[in-house]
């Protein structure tokens, strides 16, 4: 197998139309088709075959058109993995069947632990808190808030919504770069009062 690049994203929300109202994520397209095209053509301009994309949460809505999201998931590249949202639910704690039935890498889960560059990930479709090894230095990487939730230490919104996603799935790399953890914060103030 090739070399795999691991990308995250969350909240594609396909085919909602709701995702481009000033009311709601005032998302820059016409309508939801050209939003679901820029989307599958973002994802692709990125992902490669062998590559690994963990989807967190809201991968689509308006789930009654099967044969249009089965389409859209099969044009996007790349091997995929659902960390479950609020809309990739039919009914309460049962996963609509259309999702459930898309040819996902590993079963959908609600929470789901991996490591990236060395680095220990929690992916949920909600921010927490606290979360697993937080303590330890483990990243939180999360959706459900279209980039209306700054990131807490080790944590942050990976969703196509954010300023830096470029509505586009994303690398550990990219989505860290310029994130401040508690303990750089904790450096530059003991730095500041030693230079007191």
């Amino acid at each position: 197998m090739a070399y795999t690049t691991k990308y995250y994203t969350a909240d594609t929300h396909f085919g909602h139309q709701l995702m481009l109202s000033e009311t709601a994520c005032a998302r820059p397209f016409a309508d939801a088709r050209e939003m679901d095209e820029t989307l599958i053509r973002n994802w692709n301009a990125v992902v490669r075959p062998d590559d690994l994309v963990y989807h967190l949460g809201d991968f689509s809505f308006g789930l009654h058109d099967g044969d249009r999201v089965r389409s859209i998931f099969a044009r996007l590249m790349g091997r995929k993995r659902l960390v479950l949202g609020n809309h990739d639910y039919g009914k309460a704690n049962k996963v609509h069947p259309v999702i459930a039935g898309l040819a996902w890498d590993e079963p959908p889960a609600a929470l789901v632990e991996t490591t990236d560059e060395g680095q220990r990930l929690v992916l949920c479709h909600y921010a927490m808190r606290t979360w697993p090894g937080i303590r330890k230095g483990a990243y939180h990487l999360y959706g459900h808030c279209h980039g209306g939730l700054p990131g807490l230490g080790r944590s942050r919104d990976v969703g196509v919504d954010c300023p830096d996603t470029g509505y586009s799935p994303r690398t550990f790399k990219q989505l860290t770069s310029r994130m401040i953890t508690d303990q750089e914060l904790l450096d530059d103030n003991a730095r500041g009062i030693q230079s007191l």
